[in-house]
This record gives C-alpha cells, structure tokens and sequence, in this order.
C-alpha cells in the first residue's frame, strides 16, 4: 500500500455527552445530527475547501489545505450551534467539542491520514470545553495575526498518549446563555489583515439615553440619517447601516469595530429625548489609535433636530479635513420636513419595515402613511412607503398584488418628484421599475441613486439585480461585491443573489458553494433550495438535486414554481427556464 507524507491542518470533533443524548432519544438525536450535518456542518466544510477523513457516530476528522480556513469552518460551525441551541433545554442541546493541529501526517493509498497530526487533533478535542475549540501553539502562531480571536492560554498541557507537553489555546465562541447577542450574519470575528481605507467611517447606533426603551427608534433613526448623510460624500468609504447596527446594544470596543468592519474611524454617540428638548452627544474615534478627534454635546429643541444633524455632518468633514467639492456640497442638501410628528412617525415607520417581517411592515406601511398625511411633501415618506408597498408585492403579503405594485409606483414617482436629490427616492423607483419589468428605468434609476450616494449598499445591490435580471450578470457580480464590501455584515439573501447571477453564468459549482454558505445562516430558504437543487441538476447530481427539493418541501410547503416564474422579473423569459431545466434533467418537474 503506497503513502504520502504531507503537512496538514486536522480538525476533530464531537458531540459532548453522545451516549447520554443518544440513550434518552437515540432515534431524536440521530435525526439532529444527520440535519446539522447537511444544513450546517458539511455546507461549511465545503465552503472552507475541507475533506472529511472520517465520521464517528458523533464526530468527524476533517483535512484542511490552509489552517486558517480550519479556525474559520471551526468558528461558523461553532457560532450556528450556538443559534440552534437558543432556547434548548441544556439537557438536549448538542454540543460539539473541537480540536485543530498542524502536523505531519501520512496519507494512504485509500485517503486515510495517519500520525501525529492526526493524533495531536483528536486529543486537543479532547480537553476542549462544551462549544469549545482547542488550538494546538502551532496553529495558534499562524492565524494570531489573521483572525481576531479573543483566546485563552492554557499553558503545557500533557495530552493523552502525547510524549511532550503541548502548549494549548482555548478559543471560546459563546454559550447558550448568550446566544442573544450571535447575529445570523456571521460575526467578523475573521477579519481583512488589510490597513482600512485612509478615509472610512462606521456610524454606530447611537445610546438611548431617554430612559423609555420605546424610544430606542428615535436614537436608531438619528443614527440611520447621518449614515444617509455620509453616504453622499465619494471621497468617503462609508459601512451600510446593517452592518453597523450589528454592534448596537452592546460594549464594544472601538479599536475592535474598527478591525471588524475595516475602517478607520468611529462615531458613537447617545440621543436622549425628554419633551420638546433633545441632547446629542457624538464623538469621532480614530478607530486605529482609539484616539478622539472631535467631540460635541448638542443640547437643542426638538425643531432643531435637523440642524443638529448637519453640524455632526460639518464637523465630521471638518475633523476628517474633506475638501467638498460643489457637487459633494449639493448631495447633503436633502429637503426635510418642518412637521416633528411627521418626521417621528417617518423615523418609527423606517425602523419597522427593516425587520422585514409581514406584520411589521404593515405596521411600517401605517406610520408613513400617517407621516405623509401630516406633511403631504416629506419624500422620504413617501419612498419608504412605496418600498414597504413592494416588500408586500414581492412577499404575497397583499391580498392584492397588482394593487400594492401600483401604489408602489405612485408614491416612488411622488418621492422623486417632491426631491430628485434624495438617493432613496430612486433607488425605490428603481426596485418598483423591475418588478414592472421597465428593466432600463430600474438600471437608470439604480445608478442615480448611487450617484447621489455612492456608499449606499443598498444602491449597489438593487443595481445588481437590476442588471442581472436584465441579462447583465457579469456585471451585476461587481455591483453585489461592492455592495458586500460597504456592507461587511451583509444579509444572507446577498448570497442568493450573487449565487443567481453565477447560475446565470453556467457556474454551476461555484453556485453550489455560495447556496451552501447561504443555508449555513439560513437554513429555512425556500428559493436557495431550489436553485441549489437545479444546479446540482445542471451537473448531473440528481440524488443531491432530489434531496434539496424534498427540503424545500420541508421548509416551504406552498412553494410554488410557477408563482416565481411569474413574479421574478427576468427580461427574457428564458433565463428562469435556465433553472427549470435544472430540475427537468434530475427529474424533479
């Protein structure tokens, strides 16, 4: 039998406590692992380029080429059990213990590994804490200065069966108690080594300081508008408001966002709001030295909330010494409205709709309604109003869709016209525009909306979509990859649309892998299910093609095939056909 000797990076795990879980419900407990490992563990494997050597009943080695990508499979897997096990009573959670080393190892003619590493791997596991992971010291020097890993040393540990001590570093994702505080979107706990940009700022959620948590909106709508604000400005590199609020409510350090989101500079601040009075504190942080280069307490009327907000906008140009240009001067100057329960009513109405949840935006849709009734010309209302309309289009959420995309058009134009300089305005005429299959007015407006705001993620991203479902997908590749990099902590539906594009472009396996890593945080997609299951038809792999589409089933009993050929917004109608016939050659329709 030949062998090869080779360096590798091996990872072990294992389910803590398997024979207790397995004698109290072994047929419940088999059922979650087999979920977990097509729904998170193997998707993640495949993602970070892993090979599985070998599975146990309850755990599995797993080669590695980069050792970086085994502490990056190693924290995704650790972080999705922490969100699947919220809410778990502790006696049936299932916790993985995890063990990386790099070594040597031989591998046989079969693909086994053997030796050292190997070894070195299942012992580390072994002293690994529930929801653990163990580093060997020579995993540890290599990815120290890569990943930003808040870790533990433990010092020399005698391993079982291991000659010499072996220095171990225990690297501690969370526990159920705080699961909370996990975001779906993966935390950038694995961070660009790159310097960030010269000129980059994140705009943290700013403190509610008003002692009513039902005003958190207000404090969040502040923090939403200077963002806007700032998002006008090209000479700034400027992070979306998803990816920032991923940090509200919770003390952070700023050098740590900084590292997190890849730029230089930080505003925090607090609003506290008491009668017809409010109080704005901000402070500017270079984010790289944890030094303050501007602070300011603004202590105002409540009809001078707008003018506070400029002079945060002023000083942050000033602090940063920006050279505005005439054009950069003409982007900030937004009309707003002179009506305060207008703009509280925009503020709560705006914060709704981004939970994008049925009931919530309805209860969104409401609030701008309310606000347009109190000023008839307050734009942003009415361009929120018509993305909360088109949310209830695209979401069969209306019981009349024709109805709700009509009234979508209406109050997007209306945006549009009351303030043609308001990137929001059009970038909602532009999301209506291609449901309404106007496929150029949706690119024009797409781009004027960028150009008006050239850090608006969302602007990117709705111009992708606009350009692939016009038979541009190459292109809108390159709209969603800058949409993700001002948007570091992007939605997991940023996936599918990247993954709809590649498809698009007959990149099957490259498709695969970026639904993989959709269903990874999100495994209750109905549409990545379907374009994973055609994919894999493409490439003739039908017994994993039937598997998705019976999970589609699973996850969305209604789903309906011809309900998105219908609404998906395709200029020509035969690239959705592309995904059809994906799932004729495995012999699912």
């Amino acid at each position: 039998m030949s062998e090869t000797r080779k360096l590798a990076a091996i990872l072990a795990a294992d389910v803590v406590g398997y024979s207790r879980l397995a004698s109290a419900d072994e047929d419940r407990t088999l059922a979650r692992l087999r979920a977990l490992r097509s729904d998170l563990i193997d998707p993640t494997i495949a993602v970070h380029n892993g090979r599985v050597i070998k599975r146990t009943g309850d755990g599995a080695l797993v080669e590695f080429r980069s050792v970086v990508d085994a502490v990056r499979c190693a924290l995704e897997v650790q972080n999705g059990m922490v969100e699947r096990n919220a809410g778990v009573p502790e006696d049936r959670r299932i916790e993985f213990r995890i063990g990386i080393h790099l070594g040597d190892v031989v591998e046989e003619s079969d693909g086994d590994l053997m030796g050292d590493g190997v070894n070195i791997a299942s012992r580390l596991e072994g002293v690994a804490a529930p929801g653990a992971i163990c580093l060997s010291e020579d995993v540890y020097r290599q990815v120290k200065a890569r990943l930003d890993l808040s870790v533990s040393d433990l010092g020399n540990t005698q391993l079982k069966n291991i000659a010499e001590p072996i220095r171990v570093y225990s690297l501690r994702i969370g526990t159920t108690a705080d699961a909370k505080t996990v975001t779906t979107q993966f935390p950038a706990a694995l961070v660009s080594t790159a310097p960030p940009p010269k000129l980059s700022i994140a705009v943290l959620p700013f403190a509610n300081m008003s002692g009513d948590a039902e005003q958190g909106y207000f404090a969040d709508g502040i923090s939403e508008d200077i963002i806007t604000s700032l998002s006008k400005l090209s000479q700034l590199f400027v992070i979306a408001r998803n990816s920032s609020f991923t940090f509200k409510d919770r003390n952070v350090n700023v050098r740590e966002v900084g590292r997190n989101l890849g730029v230089q500079y930080v505003l925090e601040g607090s609003v506290r709001k008491s009668g017809n009075r409010v109080r704005i504190t901000a402070q500017l942080i270079d984010a790289t030295t944890g030094g303050h280069l501007w602070a300011e307490r603004f202590d105002r009327d409540l009809t001078d909330i707008f003018a506070v907000q400029d002079d945060v906008t002023q000083q942050i140009v000033g602090a940063l010494a920006l050279n505005l240009t005439e054009r950069d001067q003409q982007r900030l100057a937004t009309e707003q409205t002179n009506n305060l329960e207008a703009y509280d009513c925009f503020l709560h109405g705006r914060e709704r709709l981004w939970r994008f949840t049925r009931g919530q935006n309805s209860q969104g849709r409401d609030l701008l309604q309310r606000a347009i009734e109190l000023d008839p010309k307050f734009a942003p209302a009415y361009a929120f109003l018509a993305f909360a309309h088109g949310l209830d289009y695209i979401n069969r959420w209306s019981p009349s869709p024709s109805k709700s995309l009509e009234q979508a058009e209406e109050a997007a134009t209306r945006a549009v016209a009351l303030d043609d300089r308001y990137p929001h305005g059009h970038w909602a005429l532009g999301i209506i525009s291609l449901y309404l299959r106007r496929h150029d007015v949706a690119i024009r407006e797409a781009e004027r909306a960028i150009s008006l705001a050239p850090n608006l993620a969302e602007g990117h991203e709705s111009l992708g979509n606009a350009l692939h479902y016009s038979g541009r997908s190459e292109e809108a590749l390159a709209c969603f990859d800058r949409g993700i990099a001002l948007n570091p902590y992007y939605p997991d539906i940023f996936l599918h649309f990247q993954a709809q594009a590649t498809f698009q472009l007959g990149r099957y396996e490259q498709a695969i892998r970026i639904l993989k890593r959709r269903l990874v945080r999100n495994p209750d997609t109905d549409i990545s299910r379907v374009l994973l299951a055609a994919s894999y038809g493409h490439l003739g792999r039908y017994d994993e093609a039937r598997h998705e589409w019976q999970e589609l089933f699973r996850v969305n009993p209604d789903y309906s095939l011809e309900h998105r050929r219908k609404v998906l917004p395709y200029k020509n109608p035969d690239d959705f056909e592309l995904v059809v016939d994906g799932l004729h050659k495995a012999g699912l329709v």
